[in-house]
Formats: C-alpha cells, sequence, structure tokens
C-alpha cells in the first residue's frame, strides 16, 4: 500500500500541512462549509471542520481511484466471493433492496427467499402485536427475550433503544447476551413464563454464550410450566442450523433461516430483526430498510467526490495514518442512539482490526481504529477532557437531530447549542491572546495571569464530522447505519484486508471450550502455561468442588 504512487504523494502532502491550524484555514476560506459539506436525503455532513484542503482531498482521491474503489464496490454487489477466506459473497444490502432486479448468487435469484422469510417474520410479529398468538394458557405475550450475542444481540437492542418512540409501550423487549448467569437471571426474575416468548439468535446454534442462556430459559419455563407439550408457543429461533433447532426442542414453523452471505455483524437487516418487528411493526422496519437502501444507491452512484461513505473513509486513512491517531470516538448528541457507539465498536473493530493482509502477509502499517463512544452531553462531562486538551489526537464523528418528537424546545435548544460549541471548541481552541483577556476581565493581576494560563489553553485543531439530521425516525436510522457499512468496507480495501472475516474471535471460543470440561472436575490442571494453570486451579479450589 505504502508503494502506491498516491500514499507516497500524501506523505509528501502531509508534511506541509500537518501544522497547519484549521482557525487559519475557515479565515482564508468563507466557503469552507459550503465545500465541504454533502446531503443525502435529510442527513447534512459536514466535514469542514477537518485538517484538510483541496490538496489533501483531491490526493486523498486519488487513492481511492488507484486502489480500484469503484471496482471494488461493483464487487460488492454483484455477489462475488470477496470474503475470500472462507470463499463467501457478502450480501447483506440484498436484504434491503427495494429494487425488484435479480440478485443472483451462484446463478440463483436470492430475492424471493429473501421476501418469503421476511413476510414470515413480519407475520409472526403481527400475530404477537394484535394479540393473536396465545401462549401455552392462552394469555397473550407481554415480554419478548432476544438471546444472542455480538450481531444478533448488539444490533438489535441498538436499533431498539433508537426507534423506542415507534414501539408498542405494552409488550416489553428484553436482550440478553452475557453469558454471566446475572444477566439471564435478573431478566426472568421479573417475567412470567405463560406470557413470554424466547427469541434464539444464533447462525451456527452451537454459540457456547448463547446456548448457555438458551437452556437455562429453556429449564426456567419447564421448571415453571412443567410440560414442553406448549413449548413451540414460546419457543423461536433465528439460525442457519434447522437440524439443531429442532433438537433444541424448536417447532420448524418457529425457525427462521438466516444465510451463510450475510455476516453476524450485518445481520440486522435479516430475521435477525425479529425482535424489533415485534417492537416496531412492519411498516417502520421496513423503512428501516428504505433508508439503507438509499445509502445503497448513492453508495454505488454517486462520484467519488461527492460519496458520503468514500469521503468518511478517507478521512479516516488520513488520520489513522498520516497522523498516526488510533482512535475515533463516536458521540450521539441523541438519548436513543446511546447504543450506536457500542453497536459501531463492532462493525468497525471486528471488520478491520486485521494484521493480515489479502494475500496472506504482515502489514507493516496501521489498519483499523479503536473506536469508542458515549452520548455527547454525558461524555462532555467524562472524557472530553481529554478531547480538548490531552496529548492525543481523536477525531470525533458527532450526530444530532434537528427535532425530536416532542419537540420541546426548551431541552432541544440546550442539547444542540453544546452541539455546535463543541465542534467550534474543538476546532478553534483558545489561545494565549484570548485566556490573557478572559482573565483580565475577570479582575485578575499579572502574576496571578501568568500562573492560569498554561492550564487555560486550549491548541484547538481537533478534527470533527457532524452528522445532522431532521429526526431519529426508522429512515434516517437506516441510513446512518449503512453510511457507516460502506466506510468500513472502503476503509477495508484501501488496507487491503478482508473486511468480512473474523477469525482472530475463533482462538478464545475454542480454548473456552476445552477448559469448560476441565471445570466440571477437581482434578488439577497443568496443561496450560503456569499463569491459566494457576487460575483455573484457584477457582477450582475455592469452589470446593465434590470428589
Amino acid at each position: 500500500m505504502r508503494k502506491l504512487k498516491s500514499w507516497q504523494k500524501l506523505e509528501e502532502h502531509f508534511s506541509s500541512i500537518k501544522d497547519e491550524e484549521m482557525r487559519d484555514m475557515f479565515a482564508n476560506d468563507p466557503e469552507r462549509f459550503n465545500k465541504y459539506s454533502l446531503t443525502l436525503d435529510d442527513i447534512l455532513y459536514d466535514y469542514s471542520k477537518n485538517r484538510i484542503n483541496d490538496q489533501t482531498l483531491k490526493l486523498l482521491l486519488e487513492l481511492a481511484e488507484e486502489v480500484n474503489i469503484s471496482t471494488w464496490i461493483k464487487k460488492l454487489f454483484k455477489g462475488e466471493p470477496i470474503n475470500h477466506t472462507e470463499n463467501r459473497a457478502v450480501l447483506h444490502m440484498a436484504l434491503r433492496t427495494q429494487s425488484s432486479k435479480p440478485v443472483k448468487l451462484d446463478g440463483i435469484n436470492i430475492l424471493p427467499d429473501i421476501h418469503y422469510e421476511r413476510e414470515r417474520v413480519k407475520q409472526l410479529a403481527e400475530k404477537i402485536r394484535t394479540r393473536q398468538w396465545r401462549g401455552a394458557t392462552n394469555q397473550s405475550i407481554t415480554d419478548v427475550v432476544n438471546i444472542g450475542i455480538g450481531g444478533s444481540h448488539l444490533g438489535p437492542q441498538m436499533v431498539y433503544e433508537a426507534l423506542k418512540p415507534y414501539t408498542l409501550h405494552d409488550i416489553n423487549i428484553h436482550y440478553v447476551s452475557n453469558v454471566d448467569e446475572n444477566h439471564i437471571n435478573d431478566t426472568l426474575v421479573y417475567l412470567n413464563p405463560e406470557t413470554t416468548l424466547f427469541i434464539i439468535s444464533s447462525k451456527t446454534f452451537t454459540t457456547q454464550d448463547t446456548m448457555v442462556n438458551a437452556q437455562t430459559a429453556k429449564k426456567w419455563y419447564l421448571n415453571k410450566m412443567g410440560s414442553e407439550e406448549f413449548i413451540h408457543r414460546h419457543f423461536c429461533a433465528v439460525t442457519a442450523n434447522i437440524t439443531l433447532a429442532k433438537q433444541f426442542g424448536i417447532n420448524e414453523g418457529n425457525i427462521f433461516k438466516m444465510w451463510d452471505w450475510v455476516g453476524g455483524r450485518y445481520s440486522i437487516w435479516s430475521s435477525i430483526s425479529l425482535s424489533i418487528v415485534i417492537a416496531i411493526g412492519s411498516d417502520n422496519f421496513d423503512q428501516l430498510l428504505v433508508g439503507a437502501d438509499e445509502v445503497d444507491q448513492h453508495f454505488q452512484d454517486t462520484p467519488l467526490e461527492q460519496n458520503i461513505p468514500v469521503i468518511m473513509a478517507l478521512l479516516g486513512i488520513w488520520y489513522n495514518n498520516f497522523f498516526a491517531s488510533e482512535t475515533i470516538a463516536i458521540l450521539p448528541y441523541d438519548q436513543h442512539l446511546h447504543r450506536f457507539p457500542a453497536y459501531l465498536q463492532q462493525a468497525d473493530m471486528e471488520s478491520n482490526g486485521k494484521s493480515v493482509d489479502r494475500n496472506g502477509k504482515q502489514v507493516n502499517y496501521s489498519t483499523g481504529p479503536i473506536l469508542f463512544g458515549e452520548i455527547g452531553i454525558s461524555a462532555q462531562h467524562a472524557f472530553f477532557q481529554l478531547l480538548h486538551q490531552g496529548t492525543k489526537l481523536v477525531p470525533c464523528d458527532i450526530l444530532a437531530p434537528i427535532y425530536n418528537m416532542e419537540r420541546n424546545l426548551t431541552h432541544h435548544h440546550a442539547l444542540m447549542s453544546n452541539v455546535f460549541a463543541q465542534t467550534e471548541a474543538m476546532m478553534k481552541g483558545r489561545n494565549e491572546q484570548e485566556v490573557t483577556e478572559e482573565l483580565k476581565a475577570q479582575g485578575l493581576n499579572t502574576a496571578q495571569i501568568k500562573a492560569l494560563l498554561p492550564y487555560k489553553i486550549f491548541s484547538g485543531n481537533r478534527p470533527t464530522s457532524t452528522f445532522i439530521f431532521d429526526t431519529l425516525d426508522p429512515k434516517t436510522l437506516g441510513s446512518l447505519i449503512a453510511l457507516y457499512e460502506h466506510k468500513i468496507f472502503v476503509q477495508g480495501i484501501i488496507w487491503e484486508i478482508n473486511s468480512f472475516d473474523q477469525w482472530g474471535v475463533e482462538l478464545g471460543k475454542k480454548l473456552a471450550n476445552t477448559i469448560l470440561s476441565q471445570l466440571d472436575d477437581d482434578d488439577e490442571v497443568t496443561n496450560h502455561d503456569c499463569s491459566t494453570n494457576g487460575l483455573i486451579n484457584h477457582y477450582k479450589k475455592k469452589l470446593n468442588l465434590p470428589k
């Protein structure tokens, strides 16, 4: 990658621009906002508060051209097996397409199968929402428990929280992921088995965390109800492994299909969203798909210089690989997006946290960033100190709605004033002269000013990109998710890595299965390193397992 002509030009350019101040860039170009902002439907993407100029953008776009981004986009949507380590296509976009044009995989149009499964999900959801679905004692469902992990948990939970204003408030949706018994037990303690439906979400139906929780839920149900006769009214599954789901005791009519061309972290558009459809209804779920599909069309059809996911990706490359910035902060200024940073952590870090390129060789450059985030207002009182005055450069994405459903301007003006102030503060900072004048106005003498001055100066020049949208409705949420999905894809292409496998999670799973069998007896464990042996044996000794 470093041998690319565009990369070498960027390295030269970086040395000339790295010390330039955004404050000066804005002073010298009153059209900067208009030049460096893009719109898609109701979403405004402002990237003007980034450490770039026209030449930076030109060279970054040359990089995108040199790695053939446009060709890779075509490969993605044509269903070519770009996940080469698993020889799989990547076709989660087909789950949300609004077109009737065939989407072929191995010569077969997969759209009819997608539509069939989606209709099954909607039918079940509507039966529950309209109280037609009845439990073992002929009572309607009041609580739905989604049991999953990773993409089978983070996506549905994030969307449910984001779209709470659109949910049925007399059906409670719960999400259980942690194999720690406290998570499932704290959920079950308030539930009635006669009115509870469990959704077991696992692509393989073998994931340890999910299946341990599923067995606990089944045992809880049977202990309360005493019979498996009506278990089919209280358990559903979303999986690619129909055989194991049936062996678990789930009726085949309650099993919804997953496909191997859908990665877990991209499965939100599939039957994995059964709990979401129950919560928000079919029409709202359709709008979620519409919003994502609009981004898919934008991504395919828009020139690179106006293509929002491409610009997002290139800015990330600029900071990660030239400024050596290792992190990015996701800061939503909407309470309902409080799980969005966690969702993007998996989407980004599981996709691009790779150190081997597409040719199987170790890379000698930085790839995926460390992503973290929190609701903006809370973050201001938690870690913004580091963002403003720390020694690390942390680019920030800020997301905010123009209005909320209640349209309480007292609250919303207070919220948005912080959005605008924080982006300005990070860009401008506060220099020595400004601090001195402020302290003089407060009546401090020269000695006092001199003592305080170093602590009150803000360097500024901290990059932010801002997404402003009308309101957080299903369509806009679908668009935001898809924008980040495609950004991640573009960065993976530039870094020459496979964004769609995740072998790094396999080793821990395999070792955990081995160790699990060693915890069921009181024999001393000796086949690991001394630290692992010591930890396991200490745990077993404290448990005082019977011989």
